[in-house]
């Protein structure tokens, strides 16, 4: 099977892994073959506002097929009669930090052409994007009368900017962008304002990064589908249909529009990472493979224990299984 055997309008690629070189590679040739059936857009966990302007979040652009993809996009479109997207689909944080809404939601503010004061607002910068800010909720500002103040004028620049929707040109599709991260920071820092433990902290966190990122990604698609389908790319947590991740809430919303094939990894010199015992999913995924495969015949293994979790990588298990339509695995 390749690919093209899936109807879906958003179809998610999962990789196993950030720090496998080939999977990004291996994407960026994927997608190449794609965009002769009908796909016409590219999603990556960066950044939605840095992805405006082909940049990336998260380190992201220090990955050499990053920056590959954008080059060939360049080239693609100045020949296409249909030229290729690409967008970011992540909020503007990182695990333990978040940036000051300022910047957002001014953009929005001087699209509209209004006068209102949002520095006066949010006030240093430096008082958001510092990690105390997410760590301790004592030191957010995300509860403070100011926050939730912006939250109101965010909410307010979203329904001006909606009703100017006739002109749906470039500036206006920029301007909404701006003004929705800046509402999804202000709603990330209410949360890392709220108390409890580490765990419950970071699990809430992440809930609402879910959130933000499923927002991202059906906005992106109410956008593309007049022009064709889009590819997404990220990692396996992000896309599978089971749990609570941007994943799981698409699907429940698109249902069959949405697919997923999980990523999966052989061995690894760039992570570190032996060859798996033959009777784990990857090593079963392993055997006849000499560079990568894409199979709908789901392995019955179980679960290898030499991971890498402070690398990103954590291997196949039956809750990412579940809902994957087919398997890349990478040897």
């Amino acid at each position: 099977m390749d690919l093209t055997d899936f109807t879906a309008e958003l179809l998610g690629l999962g990789e196993p892994t950030h720090f496998e070189p080939a999977c990004a590679r291996l994407r960026n040739d994927l997608f190449a073959q794609l965009a002769e059936h009908g796909f016409r857009s590219i999603a990556l966990e960066t950044d939605r506002v840095a992805a405006l302007d082909g940049g990336f979040s998260h380190n992201l652009g220090e990955v050499d097929a990053n920056r590959q993809l954008l080059a060939w996009l360049r080239e693609h479109n100045e020949q296409a009669d249909e030229p290729l997207a690409f967008h970011g689909f992540d909020a503007p944080t990182e695990m333990f930090s978040a940036p000051s809404p300022r910047t957002y939601l001014e953009h929005a503010r001087d699209y509209l052409g209004l006068d209102v004061d949002i520095a006066a607002l949010t006030g240093d910068d430096e008082r958001w994007s510092r990690q105390e800010a997410i760590l301790d909720p004592a030191a957010s500002p995300g509860a403070s009368p100011e926050a939730r103040e912006l939250r109101v004028i965010a909410d307010e620049l979203l329904v001006a900017i909606q009703a100017r929707a006739p002109r749906l040109d470039a500036a206006w599709e920029r301007a909404k962008v701006h003004a929705v991260a800046g509402r999804g920071l202000l709603r990330y820092h209410a949360a890392s304002a709220q108390p409890g433990d580490r765990d419950t902290r970071i699990s809430r966190l992440a809930g609402v990064r879910a959130v933000l990122m499923a927002e991202n990604l059906l906005d992106i698609r109410d956008f593309e589908r007049p022009r064709g389908r889009t590819l997404v790319f990220a990692h396996n947590s992000h896309l599978q249909r089971s749990g609570s991740g941007a994943g799981a809430i698409v699907a429940a919303l698109l249902g069959d529009r949405y697919a997923f094939v999980a990523g999966s990894l052989g061995h690894s010199e760039a992570l570190g990472l032996g060859e798996p015992e033959p009777d784990t999913y990857e090593g079963l995924l392993q055997q006849g493979t000499e560079t990568w495969k894409l199979t709908a015949d789901l392995p019955a293994g179980r679960r290898r224990t030499d991971t890498k979790p402070e690398r990103g990588y954590f291997g196949l298990d039956q809750d990412l299984l579940d809902g994957a339509g087919a398997v890349w695995h990478i040897a």
